[in-house]
């Protein structure tokens, strides 16, 4: 370095750009030249039409160091105020233990995994979310649990929709229990009124004599009641309805549980199973149901399986990505769970075992009992008089002195109504926060001791009398070594991006830097409740406030809507906008969604959940938007044309010069543009969907802006929207957000969404800042072009734009190979994992194709090892269309090979073990062994189990 280095250089502001995009500048160089492009912008030219390139760089804040941009963070989470928090409404805090905190939620092991659609190389966490799917059949009384879904409301309105699905019913009402909570009430309100259903929202008692499709009720309920449903359940069930109960698993250790009760669903939120509050999430709901029903159930669900040596095996079951293959006929648009949270929830079960879960439950109750007992010596009048953990104080004229005494001891007690407090109690709660609670309201001193010999607890017949959580998995790893041991050996059976790349088309398996994900953990923003008063979150609406001004300036949009809590809910909320647009100016009517054949299969699953007709748009042989088609079919429904819902780039991984056209057309026709930000990530810096014409659009910030997939969860879906749509952007009913969309229902259950990860996404715009995002996305390009150029005279490249560039992202086609060969695109994806890598996107959008994303993140030297891997599998492909090799008993079939291959005392295979486990040298410096061989699906579909299995089949 020359000693007259300006001092700017030396301070190495644009430090973390270098640390986030993975070739250096000379690595840039031999790839350009590999490719055949002069420059970068040579390239980017090349790629993306210059009709919708940006005039100017992004005005984003210049990028920022590591520790700069944690300082900044951590100054602005310094704002809120994390007090104690009595409010409830299905939000607890919570103890996480230090051993999952530590070795799941902050480990990238756990975290950068992607959604085990390769169940050979993620067993792992596979064998994580099924111990979760029994704590909740246990919990529950159901037979049968899917791996989680967004948030409690969102299960909720999943519940409606499934109960319209399995009800004989021909009623068209269905009924919400006035003892929901208010934002459960808010999110099945909206979903409701877009199917058309009549809602009734009363006290269950009052119209238990009425016919219902289905019911929802609350157990216990918002105002801490516990009561026995099991009669109300059987009148409303002997009228034709299903029967769903939201519930706290916390609760059900000691409660009857629903399905004893006869309900048909239960669901709820895991969150006080260890789950930081994080403002509102990320959380994982659960939900149950009859094992009749698991084909009408929302979301995945793990079962079992066999591998081809006949060992029990984990994969994901039935309806796995079904809105992909039924599109809008799907059940539902849910293509993310919350994995990462439900693995957690589900190994706070096993670290604390039943007995452990007996006692903190028994702790709440009993605390809350005692200050029950103390309230009522004290002529405080309670709304119930049999509840778990929440009691609602009829305080009169008092209550506004009550509740503000309490936040000046540190309490935030819940403003119910007028004259009305709730406080609920949890598992942090102590002796002492009793003892304080009880002198704000009763100006006094309580005698914890004396109460508590005089309380008597609940009535036996409110209690549970069977036994829970008795499989092995939950009586084993109770101290901190065996439970450490326990996850290491899931962690192992994992390939994460923490091993090699993930090159997963249209997922942006991106780096997920840690100066990212610290934040995430700070009790600043982990401890806050998301009804917390709002002078106490003032660091979460400066954070919330900036990152929405500098989303704005990326996507060029007016307004943004940070609630929805994932992609698939992104496109709800954008399509609900818009529909709520065209209503406001009397044309309700409009209800056509064009959407082009190449889409996700998301967006007509999306166009069905907002009541609109899909209307499929043909692609011509380069895979483009057929503007011919699109033009005659706008014109053709011009008066009754919604929306368009377009990928852009194309799902086929090119930049399609006509897509301006295309948005000018359907306005021309009366509609609306909706932008999937699925590849949003091929267009920060360089065109954004306000410039190119979308009118409203998510972004996945579980993609491009670096929130990590978690295994398939959590998510952000957060969207833009130019000003006339702002108005008709998602609220929230309990805590209302600023602007001019007041009194719009909600789509979450929290107003801002999994609030807690939004942090990573303002680090990663910190750290990167203007010029950095740009380079990530012109690097993105670069990496795409460079794979498939290497591999074109392999593989056929499917789509390319008109100058012979790809996107981010390449789909290679198979179809050739598989029929001269036999050879299919699983086989590959398989064989792929003896490399070390993670298969690419498998059969989407193109049957008989995978679909390759390289992302900014990966270096010259990982991508060479990738195509070096695609390039040899070819050559094994080759010696079967040469006779070398039989079609049936060849690498590729018998893939992933496992370790019980190598120690196998016979080998007849006509290849060697060394080809099979170590094909080129470099695999055995950092073999990666998956656990088991390939797994039959149709045998796991045939034969369905999906609770965890005796230990007996692990022998084998």
């Amino acid at each position: 370095m020359p000693l007259h280095t300006p001092l700017s250089a030396l301070e190495q502001h644009d430090e973390f750009i270098g640390r986030h995009i993975g070739p250096c500048a000379t690595e840039m160089s031999q790839m350009l030249a590999d490719i055949g492009a002069a420059s970068l912008d040579q390239l980017i030219d090349q790629t993306v039409p210059a009709a919708i390139r940006l005039p100017a760089d992004l005005p984003l804040p210049a990028s920022r160091r590591e520790h700069e941009a944690l300082a900044d963070l951590k100054a602005i989470a310094g704002k809120n105020v994390v007090a104690k928090s009595c409010i409830g409404m299905g939000y607890y805090d919570t103890l996480t233990p230090k051993v999952i905190l530590r070795n799941v939620m902050e480990n990238p092991g756990w975290y950068t995994a992607y959604t085990p659609y390769q169940a050979e190389i993620a067993q792992g966490r596979l064998e994580a979310l099924m111990n979760f799917q029994q704590m909740v059949v246990d919990l529950t009384g159901l037979e049968i649990a899917n791996a989680s879904l967004l948030d409690e409301a969102t299960a909720a309105a999943e519940a409606m929709t499934m109960a319209r699905r399995v009800s004989k019913s021909k009623s068209n009402r269905f009924l919400v229990d006035a003892n929901c909570f208010p934002q459960t009430i808010d999110v099945v309100k909206t979903r409701a009124g877009y199917f058309g259903f009549d809602l009734v929202i009363a006290p269950i008692d009052s119209v238990k004599d009425e016919e219902f499709f289905g019911a929802l009720l609350q157990y216990p309920g918002d105002n801490g009641e516990v009561r026995d449903l099991t009669d109300l359940i059987a009148g409303l069930k002997a009228k034709g309805a299903c029967v769903a109960v939201a519930s706290d698993l916390m609760a059900l250790v000691l409660l009857k549980s629903p399905g004893t009760m006869g309900a048909d669903i239960a669901l709820g939120s895991s969150q006080r199973f260890g789950i930081p509050m994080g403002f509102g999430g990320p959380h994982a709901a659960f939900f149950a149901t009859r094992e009749g029903n698991v084909r009408a159930m929302a979301g995945r669900i793990i079962g079992i399986s066999k591998d081809a040596r006949g060992k029990t095996a984990y994969r994901m079951t039935l309806q796995t990505r079904e809105q992909h293959i039924r599109r809008e006929k799907a059940n539902s648009n849910i293509c993310t769970s919350q994995v990462l949270l439900a693995n957690m929830a589900g190994m706070y079960a096993v670290y604390h075992g039943q007995q452990g879960l007996k006692t903190i439950a028994a702790r709440i109750q009993r605390l809350t009992a005692i200050l029950a007992a103390g309230l009522k010596l004290a002529g405080v009048s309670l709304i119930a008089e049999q509840f778990f953990d929440t009691l609602h104080l009829d305080l009169g004229a008092r209550a506004e002195t009550v509740y503000r005494d309490a936040l000046a001891a540190g309490y935030n007690l819940r403003r119910v109504a007028a004259g009305v407090l709730g406080i609920s109690l949890d598992e942090t709660t102590t002796r002492d926060d009793v003892a304080a609670l009880f002198k704000v309201i009763a100006q006094t001193t309580l005698d914890i001791d004396a109460i508590d010999a005089q309380v008597i607890g609940l009535p036996n017949a409110l209690l549970r009398t069977d036994e829970v959580l008795t499989h092995p998995v939950f009586n084993t790893h109770h101290t901190e070594h065996e439970m450490l041991r326990y996850l290491k050996s899931l962690q192992n059976k994992d390939l994460a991006l923490d091993h090699s790349m993930i090159s997963l088309g249209s997922c942006t398996m991106k780096l997920n830097a840690t100066s990212e994900m610290i934040p995430v953990t700070w009790p600043e923003f982990g401890g806050i409740h998301p009804f917390a008063p709002r002078d106490q979150v003032q660091g979460y609406h400066e954070m919330i406030g900036s990152l929405t001004e500098w989303l704005k300036t990326v996507t060029g949009f007016d307004a943004i809507c940070m609630q929805p809590n994932s992609g698939a809910q992104g496109e709800y909320a954008g399509l609900v906008a818009i529909a709520r647009y065209h209503a406001s100016r009397g044309e309700g009517h409009r209800d056509i969604c064009l959407i082009p054949k190449s889409a996700h299969g998301t967006n007509p699953a999306t166009a069905q959940m907002a009541n609109m007709k899909v209307v499929v748009v043909d692609c011509d042989e380069n895979g483009n938007v057929d503007v011919g088609d699109l033009k005659a079919k706008a014109e053709q429904h011009k008066d009754d044309l919604a929306c368009l819902m377009i990928t852009y780039p194309s799902t086929h991984g090119v930049f399609e010069e006509a897509v301006r056209d295309i948005c000018a057309i359907v306005h021309a026709n009366g509609g609306q543009v909706y932008m999937d930000g699925a590849n949003l990530n091929a267009q920060v810096g360089l065109t954004s969907p306000s410039f190119i014409g979308a009118d409203v659009s998510h972004m996945n910030l579980h993609k491009t802006f670096a929130i990590p997939h978690g295994g398939g969860g959590p998510g952000m879906g957060p969207i833009g929207l130019k000003a006339h749509l702002a108005p008709f952007m998602a609220n929230h009913v309990v805590a209302p957000i600023d602007g001019p969309h007041g009194g719009q229902g909600a789509v979450s259950a929290a107003p801002f969404g999994s609030a807690s990860i939004l942090p990573i996404s303002w680090m990663y715009l910190a750290m990167l800042g203007g010029e950095g995002v740009k380079k990530a996305t012109q690097v993105a390009i670069l990496n795409a072009n460079y794979v498939a150029s290497k591999l074109k005279d392999h593989y056929p490249v499917l789509y390319v734009g008109k100058n012979g560039r790809v996107a981010h992202e390449c789909i290679l086609d198979i179809r050739p190979i598989k029929a001269a060969t036999g050879i299919a695109e699983i086989d590959i994806a398989k064989r792929l994992m003896d490399y070390g890598f993670h298969a690419p996107t498998v059969s989407f959008p193109v049957a008989g194709t995978i679909m390759v994303e390289p992302t900014e993140s990966e270096s010259k030297a990982e991508l060479d090892r990738f195509i070096a891997a695609m390039i040899a599998i070819r050559n094994e492909i080759h010696r079967i269309e040469r006779g070398e090799l039989p079609a049936d008993n060849n690498p590729l079939k018998n893939a992933p090979h496992s370790q019980a291959d190598v120690i196998s005392g016979e080998w007849s295979r006509p290849y060697s073990r060394e080809e099979a486990v170590f094909p080129l040298p470099w695999v055995a410096a950092n073999k990666f062994w998956p656990s088991v061989n390939r797994i039959d699906d149709v045998y796991g579909d045939r034969n369905l189990n999906c609770a965890c299995p005796p230990m007996e089949a692990y022998a084998d």
